[in-house]
This record gives structure tokens, C-alpha cells and sequence, in this order.
């Protein structure tokens, strides 16, 4: 797990549109950067439809919100069609993000082991610093979790 005040590791994906997304793109803004397992999965949409409920608050926090995972552009473009999702979601099918923010892990699931993807949420600040790991997020909180920090960090 990568840590608070670390460097976040930059990184250029496709987002549902095919367009490559950067992280410096977002120099000067904090970045809300989660990784899920899948899309259209039941615990991947309620967070990411939190997500998108409070979006409006986290731009009113010049806060981006950035949604990761291995599936494809395709998949993230009708996951956001679908939900509405007004924030960037790009596609890492070779893990080269998910590893080097280090979650992609083992997994165990009913007695068996697997890698996949651990649900973590990095703040970033504004001048691409990490200013929070959430560790292994509950899919209905996060978003809140989130805000609460940002506004809590604010004063």
C-alpha cells in the first residue's frame, strides 16, 4: 500500500471514450482516486452511483473523481451510459496502475485464492502528494467517507 505523503505515481489510460487520461492532467485540483473490481457488479455500481450522486460537491471542492479497474474502454463506456456517470472511469487491462498503487492483491473467497483488484481509495492533493489511503472501502460509504474528509480538511 502506497502512503500518505508519497508522490502518487502518474500513470496515462484510456477513459471510456478511448481518450488517454493522465493523472498531472489534474495538477492543481485533489484527485479522488478509487480502484473497484468491476463494472456492473452490485457493490461497484452502488459506490460508483455515490459517486456520482455527490459529484457536484466534490467539483464545488475542486476535488476529480476518478474511478479504475481492469475492465475494458467498452465496458466502462456502457457502465457509464447505464448509471449516468458524470466522472472519468479508465481502463487498466494490464494492471500496470492497479499494481503500482498496489492493489491488486490475493483475494480469498470462499476457500478459494485469487487476484483481484482490493477496494482503495487514494486523496490526492494538488501537487500530485498522497494525502489519504482508504483501505479496503465499504462500496455504500465511501463517497461520504470521502466528502467528510474533504470538508473536514478544508478548515
Amino acid at each position: 500500500m502506497l502512503e500518505v505523503g508519497q508522490k502518487a505515481p502518474d500513470f496515462t489510460l484510456l477513459d471510456k471514450n478511448g481518450n488517454p487520461v493522465s493523472l498531472t492532467d489534474f495538477q492543481g485540483k485533489k484527485v479522488v482516486l478509487y480502484f473497484y473490481s468491476k463494472d456492473n457488479t452490485s457493490g461497484c455500481t452502488k459506490q460508483a452511483c455515490a459517486f456520482s450522486l455527490a459529484y457536484l460537491q466534490f467539483k464545488s471542492m475542486n476535488a476529480e473523481v476518478i474511478g479504475i479497474s481492469k475492465d475494458s474502454v467498452a465496458s466502462h463506456e456502457k457502465f457509464a451510459t447505464k448509471h449516468n456517470l458524470p466522472f472519468v472511469l479508465l481502463s487498466d487491462p494490464e494492471f500496470q496502475v492497479l499494481q503500482a498503487y498496489d492493489v491488486w492483491k490475493e483475494k480469498k473467497s470462499s476457500g478459494k485464492v485469487t487476484m483481484g483488484t482490493v477496494r482503495t481509495t487514494y486523496i490526492i492533493n494538488e501537487e500530485g502528494i498522497i494525502e489519504k489511503v482508504m483501505p479496503k472501502v465499504k462500496p455504500d460509504t465511501n463517497a461520504e467517507e470521502v466528502l467528510a474528509y474533504l470538508n473536514e480538511s478544508k478548515t
